[in-house]
């Protein structure tokens, strides 16, 4: 019987327990209602956005344009002999200084060539000494009368053909030595070897469309670079003249193929004075010093001027919207109507505002987030940033809130 009774306290007990959570859940119910009036986020004043003045401020751009590396001097070397290469003293990437040897080409037929020239040199002094005594013999028997004036001159005239013919030996002789000392291919600049295409034993001549090897100064280097017509007529209308717009070209900066910036600055030194009819543009060339020997000839990177603008117009991509490559604001009025109004920005960005070429002068209003929601022609309340933020940021904590204490509630219920 004892038993009997405990059993059904215990069970009254349960029931009382299950009634007092389910009037808790009710009260927690019905309190979240209340402060959420109905459930949802709480609504703000939905004509209310933030609102800024435009300003001036300092703004520094970059531009890039594709860019073309090459040595200082690219010497191609090429033989001016035919003939067999009999050695390859060099090789690739090998520096070399001025009159160093590369190459050595069969000079077997170029050193007899020599010595015939030397052998006419000797037969033309031989005979430019018999020329002599004849004419000094003849000068004697002149002053004695014994011949007349005619075989003087001859003799004279026979002296002075073996001397000619003694220049020309010698001249053929310098000519036969100079070609014989073109077998041996030397660099015509200090620099760097490139590639060797011809190995010992293949046969050269001055007419290969291909050379022996190019030579490269690249100690300091050229990088070739494009700009527009428009490009420099504005730096020549600004400067004043071709010369001046050179000069007045920041240093510039080097992007490699690695999409690194190279440690050395450049400068630009010389433009083109003719305008490619192909393209519209007009060649520059920047030096950039070459120390490490990290540059390499037919190297390709970017070049990069830097641009600083003391009094641009910046603007938030945030706060623009763009429709067909046209890119539109929320400018404010004084009446506090939006109007849908379009700017044109420069092309050059750094990801997260503009910089405003026309649309916007300094003091104009614009409306900068919340953009989406707005039409033009709209009547707005304009708030300042901070308080725009503190609206959404209030409004995503009462959120939070909502969510966390509905689970409560469903986690409950489910008991």
């Amino acid at each position: 019987m004892y038993l009997y009774y405990q059993l059904c306290i215990n069970l009254i007990v349960k029931i009382g327990m299950k009634i007092k959570n389910v009037l808790f859940i009710l009260v927690i119910a019905s309190s979240l209602t209340a402060c959420s009036g109905g459930g949802g986020m709480p609504k703000f004043g939905d004509d209310e956005f933030a609102v800024v003045s435009v300003g001036a401020s300092d703004a520094s751009l970059q531009t890039t344009y594709p860019a073309t590396i090459k040595g200082i001097q690219d010497v191609e070397v090429r033989p001016k002999v035919s003939g067999f290469i009999t050695k390859v003293y060099v090789h690739e990437g090998q520096t070399v200084s001025a009159g160093q040897v590369l190459f050595t080409i069969d000079s077997e037929t170029y050193r007899a060539a020599v010595r015939q020239a030397q052998a006419g040199v000797n037969t033309a002094r031989a005979q430019l000494n018999t020329a002599r005594l004849t004419y000094e013999n003849n000068k004697k028997l002149f002053a004695k009368n014994v011949i007349g004036q005619y075989e003087l001159s001859t003799a004279l005239n026979s002296y002075a053909t073996s001397r000619a013919n003694v220049a020309q030996a010698q001249a053929s002789l310098a000519s036969a030595r100079e070609t014989l000392s073109w077998c041996q291919v030397k660099s015509p600049s200090n620099g760097v070897v490139g590639s060797l295409p011809f190995k010992e034993g293949a046969l050269v001549s001055s007419s290969n469309a291909q050379p022996l090897t190019t030579v490269s100064n690249i100690s300091t280097m050229e990088v070739f670079f494009s700009m527009s017509e428009g490009e420099i007529l504005n730096l020549t209308k600004t400067a004043g003249s071709v010369s001046a717009a050179i000069s007045s070209l920041p240093t510039v900066k080097l992007q490699l193929a690695d999409g690194t910036v190279y440690n050395h600055p450049g400068k630009v030194v010389k433009m083109s004075g003719v305008i490619d009819a192909t393209t519209g543009s007009v060649s520059l060339i920047a030096h950039f010093a070459n120390p490490e020997k990290l540059l390499k000839s037919g190297g390709a990177g970017q070049i990069v001027i830097p641009t600083d603008n003391n009094h641009a117009i910046k603007v938030a991509q945030e706060a623009c919207s763009e429709v067909q490559d046209k890119i539109f604001v929320y400018k404010l009025g004084t009446d506090n109507k939006v109007k849908y109004t379009e700017i044109t920005v420069n092309p050059q960005n750094d990801g997260k505002t503009y910089i405003v070429t026309s649309g916007l002068s300094v003091g104009d209003r614009i409306v900068t987030k919340g953009i989406t929601k707005l039409s033009d022609g709209m009547k707005i309340k304009p708030i300042t940033e901070a308080q725009y933020d503190k609206k959404i940021d209030d409004a995503a904590k009462l959120a939070a809130k909502q969510s966390t204490a509905k689970g409560f509630v469903d986690a409950m219920k489910s008991k």
